[in-house]
């Protein structure tokens, strides 16, 4: 555990700390065992894999956390691990903060599993209405707070208010123009079924990132690297021992 802004956060350290850093970064609403089977298989590498503040073990946050803070939090544990140009892989929302983090902190790869970075349009605009008009009605707020539960996303309807606050930051917080900084070799896995995150914007971030390729998963959904986890192994493996051949 360590502390950041006054949130304890669990985090695990697996293998060897004389190998090359890993930090794996889970998506929202899930927990350190979901990145664990892929970082128990690197263990002649430095493996950290962090539960998000609000998952897992991790405490909530006491405030409203924006993405740069969820990537500062990184930064400083790793400063404080003594960690220097990690390897970053990161699934959904893990795969914004990566994204972020790699824009601003030096890193030696990145991978992305099914990683949002910009705001989508939203197709559930009469909700948005709906919520905003109730709210500005005198005595409505209980109603508004149980239309937000039952009209929402179920992220957001299974999550804590202090929670739900975040996730909006999240999903409102568009890092095109930070992406085109990243410099770091990149490979972005996808499921080309994913409905949480389209694959065309696997190719749009394939185009935004200079040094990087996607590797489509047919007939995967969000969850791809779990689904072909013998694939995402054997190509984790090639990438971070080297260069990856692609056929």
């Amino acid at each position: 555990m360590f502390f950041y802004k006054n949130v304890n956060i669990n985090y695990e350290r697996l293998g060897s700390k004389k190998g090359r850093p890993i930090v794996f970064l889970h998506g929202w609403g899930q927990n350190i065992q979901m990145m664990k089977m892929l970082g128990e298989k690197f263990d002649n590498n430095d493996v950290i894999i962090i539960d998000f503040p609000g998952h897992g073990k991790s405490e909530e946050p006491k405030e409203v956390w924006t993405l740069f803070d969820f990537s500062d939090m990184v930064h400083t544990l790793l400063e404080k691990l003594k960690v220097k140009k990690p390897i970053l892989v990161g699934h959904s929302f893990g795969g914004k903060v990566a994204l972020i983090y790699a824009s601003i902190y030096e890193t030696e790869k990145l991978v992305l599993f099914g990683s949002p970075f910009k705001v989508k349009k939203n197709p559930d605009s009469f909700k948005v209405k709906f919520l905003k008009k109730v709210k500005s009605l005198p005595g409505m707020e209980k109603i508004s707070e149980y239309a937000k539960k039952h009209m929402g996303s179920e992220d957001y309807r299974n999550a804590s208010p202090i929670m739900r606050d975040i996730l909006v930051q999240h999903v409102n917080t568009d890092i095109t123009d930070l992406v085109k900084k990243i410099k770091c070799p990149t490979i972005i896995i996808w499921g080309d079924k994913d409905q949480a995150v389209p694959i065309e914007d696997a190719y749009e971030l394939e185009g935004l990132i200079k040094d990087s390729a996607v590797i489509k998963y047919p007939g995967c959904t969000h969850y791809a690297y779990l689904e072909r986890l013998g694939q995402t192994m054997s190509i984790l493996q090639n990438f971070i021992e080297g260069d990856i051949n692609e056929s």
